[in-house]
């Protein structure tokens, strides 16, 4: 047989040729293989698989597996260590940057003279530079006017306090005139009194001389009638009795003069207590000057009030930067027309920054001020050590614009977040400035 039909013999028939192989006589092509089939069920050689049965699958050699059993211990180790570790902070990546930023506005209208030039968005300025100026001239008559009008009430004010003690002494001894005078008057009262007292004695005594003169008289003209005095002694008597009349007639005069002298005295009795009672008003007249110079006294202040707003309204035309920091939305133009309470443009202080960190409430249970903490800037990509410096009074809904209102029926509990605040343990690094709004992660060590 040629060497191509006995492979193709073999390949036909590989049963056939590893029998022959073996010394065994082949078997016929329709009979089936000793020890395969379900006819030759018998038993079959240590060692050796029936044929057309598959292989066993060979497992894991023993290296891979020890390297996998030291993999999963290993990841549960470090998970472990991982827990350990987040357990002790409580981590946030909502926070930011803040810092003051000051609004610069104008507290006084008018016109913008000139503008700083160094004004410009993202330039830094010191403390104390003139970033605007407005036309001074109406502050500055304004200020001329307030003053004159201090001057002139000030000139007041020291008038009125020289008539105080003026006026005083005046009242003062006006009083003790008054009251010496009416004494006086009221002691001419008496002395007229005695004399019309006296005027009226001696009335009396006229009166009994013209009487008895009188019965003289007419006696004696009895006896002159008689014949038995002679008329030269008559002549006498009457005399004696006129005289005594006339003396009468004097004394009631007396009497009627010294009674106008009475009452004049009480009139001018009258007219000093009149007097005392205009001096007794000293204390008022007094006090009214002092309420004078006080009124003076009080215009005086009130002016120099006025002469101060108006000097402050004159340095209001030079604004000048509070803080030292960098200038951001400068809106102001020569020119422009300003009026109070108009922001001209703003300044962010730089150095002076702090870290806002959002946490959410469920959060806070071991977050205490005085903390550690970390802050990783996104911006450089650095950490930087700080630690907590004080918790949010209230949520940051509480403080919206429209805070949620959950009185009205449509409550949903949502987590709530309170602004924490974070203060950096050191000064900033000049060439790695924090600006307010930056974004940051931060971690605060709780355990």
């Amino acid at each position: 047989m040629a060497p191509e039909t006995e492979v193709v013999e073999e390949q036909q028939a590989p049963g056939a040729a590893r029998q022959r192989a073996e010394g065994r006589p082949p078997a016929s092509p329709g009979a089936p293989e000793p020890g395969r089939g379900p006819q030759s069920p018998g038993p079959q050689p240590q060692g050796q698989r029936p044929a057309g049965e598959a292989a066993p699958r060979k497992g894991l050699p023993r290296r891979v597996r020890i390297a996998a059993l030291v993999a999963v211990v290993v990841l549960a180790v470090a998970g472990t260590l991982y827990w350990l570790h987040a357990r002790q902070y409580e981590d946030t990546d909502d926070a930011q940057v803040d810092g003051d930023i000051h609004p610069i506005s104008a507290r006084i209208n008018g016109t913008v003279q000139a503008v700083n030039p160094q004004v410009e968005d993202n330039r830094y300025l010191a403390a104390g530079t003139v970033l605007v100026d407005i036309d001074p001239a109406d502050y500055k008559a304004a200020a001329a006017s307030a003053q004159a009008e201090v001057d002139r009430l000030r000139a007041n004010a020291a008038a009125s306090g020289a008539e105080v003690p003026v006026q005083s002494a005046n009242a003062i001894g006006q009083l003790r005139v008054a009251e010496a005078a009416v004494a006086q008057a009221r002691q001419g009262v008496a002395t007229e009194l005695a004399n019309l007292k006296a005027a009226k004695t001696r009335v009396d005594q006229a009166q009994a001389n013209a009487a008895k003169t009188e019965a003289d008289r007419q006696r004696y003209a009895n006896l002159l009638a008689k014949q038995e005095i002679s008329r030269s002694e008559y002549d006498q008597r009457a005399t004696e009795a006129r005289n005594a009349q006339a003396a009468l007639e004097g004394a009631l005069a007396e009497v009627a003069a010294a009674e106008g002298r009475v009452a004049q005295a009480r009139a001018v009795v009258t007219q000093q207590e009149a007097n005392l009672g205009k001096a007794r008003t000293a204390p008022q007249q007094i006090a009214e000057v002092r309420a004078r110079f006080g009124s003076a006294s009080a215009d005086l202040a009130k002016a120099a009030a006025q002469l101060e707003t108006a000097k402050l309204n004159l340095s209001y035309t030079h604004i000048v930067a509070p803080v030292s920091g960098i200038v951001g939305h400068s809106s102001v133009e020569t020119g422009q027309r300003v009026q109070p309470g108009q922001e001209l443009l703003t300044l962010v202080e730089v150095g002076d920054a702090w870290i806002t960190a959002n946490f959410k409430e469920t959060q806070l249970r071991l977050i205490r001020p005085g903390q550690p903490a970390e802050a990783h800037v996104d911006s450089y990509g650095i950490d930087l050590p700080c630690h907590v410096e004080s918790i949010g009074a209230a949520t940051g809904a509480r403080f919206s614009l429209l805070p949620p209102e959950n009185a009205s029926g449509n409550f949903v509990k949502v987590v709530q977040r309170l602004p924490v605040r974070i203060r950096l343990d050191h000064a900033q690094d000049p060439r790695r400035p924090l600006r307010p709004g930056m974004s940051v992660d931060v971690a605060v060590k709780v355990r």
